[in-house]
């Protein structure tokens, strides 16, 4: 089939068409329907069939694994992921990297699950080079980040729906989003995590009347004091307790009853299995090195309730349960074995 020049880029493009394998993520991630395939059992490829609506996002560039896709001049390159002048972070809080890459990508597809704009603008703009996740990180495990920010997204709504004015508290916050999500207008909001981290934050999310942050340890007790209203709290941990030995998660949960009794805590955590897959399949191939490898586990999530008798389980559900019907069989192949082995599970308690 003959391909014009129109057919193989936009302004701010170029398809080597030579190169494409195929696997069709440009197109799945392209929200503005700039690319097609020619798919035929001999010959396949994508090409440009909407070029004048390219916005220079340059999605297909971050996320092709074989090449296909460059910058068509230099002027384009203020967009492009790849800048090799990287953020400087410990391997662990590189970790944060992950999660917002994928609520990205997800919220560049035509059909999204989940919006988050600003992570988009964050991944568009921080110094990073993502080709290493986007060419290694399995795409069921992508699909995960996202059950869990809708799974925490759906729970802070319906506390604030009964405490609009009530303190929500993301506990290793990263580059987390959520607040951008949820917010009601009324809610106080805290952003906690080292120091490192918070200084790369503030470079990207500002603070504000009702969002502030916290450069502590979660285990640095003085955070707590930094809490003004006490009464209606929700502390949010996404992919956290993960990373400290079991004695110091049960430290923490601890502190939870003596500084925030009656707070709620929603939280993910990995069974001993998912532990050691997502170490091999998540964080290696993810290119961080054995320092930020998972440390914590547990076998059955009732055992916390043996730690403290304060703490009672609301609810518990595997990672995938509530999402895998958005998607076809095999991917729900995937999210069935995970779930029967309890890989990844989201849980959520109060502390009396």
């Amino acid at each position: 089939m003959f391909l014009n020049r129109e057919n193989k880029r936009t302004p701010f493009v170029v398809l080597n068409t030579k190169n494409c394998k195929g696997c069709w993520k440009c197109i799945e991630n392209c929200s503005n329907s700039v690319i097609n395939k020619i798919d035929l059992p001999w010959h396949k490829h994508a090409l440009i069939v909407n070029p004048d609506a390219c916005n220079g996002c340059l999605y297909c560039i971050k996320i092709c694994s074989s090449g296909a896709y460059k910058l068509a001049h230099e002027k384009a390159q203020h967009n492009f992921i790849g800048d090799k002048s990287e953020i400087k972070l410990g391997s662990v809080q590189k970790t944060l990297l992950l999660p917002l890459w994928g609520r990205a990508i997800e919220t560049q597809k035509q059909k999204p699950l989940l919006i988050d704009t600003k992570a988009v603008s964050i991944i568009n703009s921080i110094p990073y080079d993502f080709s290493v996740i986007s060419n290694n990180i399995n795409e069921l495990i992508q699909y995960g980040w996202i059950a869990r920010s809708i799974f925490f997204d759906k729970k802070i709504k319906a506390f604030i729906e009964v405490h609009p004015e009530a303190t929500i508290v993301n506990i290793g916050c990263g580059l987390d989003t959520t607040f951008d999500r949820v917010d009601n207008g009324k809610i106080q909001w805290i952003d906690l995590d080292l120091p490192d981290t918070i200084d790369l934050r503030k470079k990207y999310i500002p603070e504000s009347d009702r969002r502030h942050f916290i450069a502590k340890s979660a285990m640095d007790k003085s955070w707590y004091s930094k809490i003004e209203h006490k009464s209606s709290v929700m502390l949010l941990i996404a992919g956290v307790l993960h990373y400290f030995e079991e004695k110091e998660v049960k430290g923490l949960f601890n502190d939870f009853h003596t500084f925030l009794p009656g707070a709620e805590v929603i939280f993910d955590y990995a069974s001993i299995k998912g532990m050691k897959l997502s170490n091999k399949q998540v964080i290696e191939k993810g290119g961080m090195d054995e320092s930020a490898h998972i440390k914590w586990g547990i076998r059955d999530i009732l055992e916390i309730e043996k730690w403290n008798s304060n703490i009672k389980i609301i609810s518990n559900m595997p990672l995938y349960k509530e999402h895998k019907k958005h998607y076809g069989f095999p991917q729900k192949i995937g999210m069935n074995i995970a779930d029967l082995f309890k890989i990844m599970s989201l849980a959520h308690i109060k502390i009396s």
